[in-house]
């Protein structure tokens, strides 16, 4: 086999943001056939298939239908991330692998799901992280891990969007649902990029977490609200008693120089990093405003191929699954791809703790929300129980 039959579910903003270039314009395009597309949007479902040039045939509502009439490899799981644990698991049940955007789920117990029943059935499945493909952050990591700089004491990372990534009112809009806001919250979108990058470096398993909510700005849109946060500062706690500030939110004007506009600092007992938000690419001056560009997350080359590490890990995981396919992945590797961070369960772990945290407030004034402090080892225990749980404990 030399390509993945691969079906999508769901070609919302994150298809049309990055995955349509990885699909028919990468690197990785040729391991790849798109068999089938499936989407409850119409307009979103017409959209990339009449873009693509896939035949009505194969344009479904439904994912089950989907894996019912098509012989698929693998299914991409595009869906909003809190519906990631059904069509994940019905595809993993039909013997199809799965890749999916981060967070794999908002719950810990989806993700012990997804892995007990990816081992059930000698399946794998892949979750898109893509910044642990950030050059930056491969160098970091490698160089942190030698001990060079000593031992993490202080992390600050920090990570907010433009206000019409969230804003429902904003035309066109950057999500298809316009309540997606309402839904989930800079957390689930951002935070759980920067925690997974910052535990990608330092490979510490988080401990406990608290959270400070800031709902001033989306209550006030007009002329639909949004009954939401658009700031939360996280504080995580790690074994070794490092503190990492993690701020993310999405209400930047959008007269912001980027999308996303992000930085990150770390103290440590033999050294001190920065990450700037701009070393990756360059600045422009230009009428449309003073302007960054990230080449190194998505660039369009000459020759009609996008690159980037947005495009790269994620194909990167598609490899791995059509090497799988191929019986030519290690048991090693396997067992790798299945691992507790590989999938993210500690992300999704310090994602429900944020949750637990801001709902079980300290207190409340002015449309901030100052969290409880949670020991993340108890969520742990109260989800998956006591002895289950110690698998997740090192």
């Amino acid at each position: 086999m030399n390509k993945l039959k691969l079906g999508i579910a769901g070609v919302g903003s994150v298809v049309r943001e990055i995955y349509q270039y990885l699909y028919f314009s990468s690197h990785y395009s040729q391991s790849l056939k798109i068999i089938a597309v499936a989407d409850p949007n119409e307009e979103y479902r017409n959209w990339f298939c009449d873009k693509y040039n896939i035949s009505k045939k194969f344009r479904y509502e439904s994912y089950e239908e989907m894996v019912k009439e098509c012989d698929l490899d693998v299914v991409h799981v595009n869906t909003p991330d809190n519906l990631h644990i059904e069509p994940t698991l019905y595809c993993l049940n039909h013997g199809i692998d799965v890749q999916m955007p981060k967070p794999t789920s908002k719950k810990i117990k989806e993700v012990h799901l997804m892995i007990e029943t990816a081992k059930k059935n000698k399946r794998i499945f892949g979750v898109d992280f893509h910044k642990r493909d950030d050059p930056r952050l491969i160098e970091l990591a490698k160089r942190y891990k030698t001990g060079r700089y000593g031992e993490l004491q202080i992390a600050d990372w920090w990570m907010v969007d433009a206000l019409k990534v969230a804003d429902p009112n904003h035309s066109p809009k950057f999500f298809a649902s316009s309540d997606f806001a309402e839904k989930n919250n800079p957390a689930s979108f951002l935070t759980v990029h920067m925690i997974d990058s910052l535990m990608m470096v330092v490979d510490l398993v988080p401990e406990k977490v608290k959270a400070i909510g800031f709902s001033q700005k989306m209550p006030s849109l007009s002329p639909k609200p949004v009954l939401g946060y658009e700031l939360i500062d996280t504080s995580v706690t790690f074994k070794n008693g490092s503190i990492a500030h993690i701020i993310t939110g999405w209400h930047l004007p959008n007269s912001a120089p980027d999308l996303t506009v992000q930085s990150s600092r770390m103290i440590c007992t033999d050294g001190w990093i920065d990450l700037p938000a701009e070393s990756g690419g360059f600045v422009e001056i230009h009428p449309e405003g003073h302007l960054w560009a990230n080449p190194l997350f998505r660039t369009f080359e000459e020759n009609g191929n996008v690159s980037g590490f947005g495009i790269s890990y994620p194909g990167k995981i598609f490899k791995n699954i059509l090497d799988f396919r191929n019986d030519k992945l290690s048991d090693e590797n396997y067992e790798f791809m299945l691992s507790p961070f590989q999938t993210g369960f500690f992300t999704t772990l310090v994602l429900e703790g944020i949750e637990n945290s801001l709902n079980h407030p300290l207190s409340s004034n002015n449309g901030v929300t100052f969290g409880s402090e949670v020991d993340l080892n108890d969520i742990l225990n109260k989800e998956l129980g006591p002895k289950i749980s110690k698998n997740y404990q090192k």
